[in-house]
């Protein structure tokens, strides 16, 4: 099943005049922020190919990216370390996609809301979509704009803490990367409240003590 436009198109004919869709990436990763995007399409120019940003290549994710920003209304917003371990990831994300909404140009007045949940505190109407970024195109644009937007923030990351492969593995868990949390121990773009983490923290205490 490909995403559609149908969630919009009854908020519309609700009375509802712009119509955002958000999702977020990077809640799993051991480091880096969690990275949300809201997106109001124009519907008389929606990119072909929208979908789950998961479901992409980079190369077609980077194409639609940029046909997004030139013909749709975007932002991007994030939740920082400091910010996921405060609060815990969920509400981190929350955060993420409040400004996120908060950042667009224009106003929406309904919101399409990739997951179960809807955030706290927004000033207007909203509907949650379960896995929204395969089933509504505003959310699926919004997951491919996250998507980009996140992983060149870790490329940049990569380059000023080189050794933990963040330019490739995105802050996630992978071997290379848990090795080299072993190797080299925790940057401050490590989430020290998720597992992985913070059991190699608690071993280093426990070693020096």
């Amino acid at each position: 099943m490909e995403p559609n436009f149908e969630f919009e198109r009854a908020a519309y004919a609700q009375g509802f005049h712009r119509v955002a869709g958000v999702d977020e990436v990077g809640r799993g990763p051991l480091a880096g922020p969690v990275t949300a995007a809201a997106v109001v399409l124009d519907p008389a120019c929606i990119p072909d190919g929208l979908n789950d940003s998961k479901q992409l290549s980079i190369k077609t994710r980077e194409f639609l990216a940029e046909q997004l920003m030139a013909h749709a209304a975007v932002s991007v917003a994030h939740a920082s370390v400091e910010e996921i371990e405060q609060h815990n990831i969920l509400q981190a994300s929350h955060i993420a996609m409040r400004r996120a909404l908060a950042g667009l140009p224009d106003a929406p007045d309904y919101v399409l809301i990739d997951g179960s949940m809807e955030p706290h505190g927004l000033n207007m109407r909203a509907l949650p979509v379960p896995k929204g970024d395969t089933r509504c195109l505003s959310i699926s644009a919004a997951s491919i704009v996250a998507k980009i937007a996140r992983d060149k923030l870790m490329v940049d990351l990569a380059q000023q803490h080189p050794g933990y492969g963040w330019e490739t593995n995105m802050g996630y868990g992978s071997k290379s990367h848990i090795s080299a949390l072993q190797n080299l121990g925790p940057t401050p773009h490590h989430r020290r409240t998720f597992k992985p983490v913070h059991n190699i923290l608690y071993q280093d205490k426990n070693v020096k003590s």
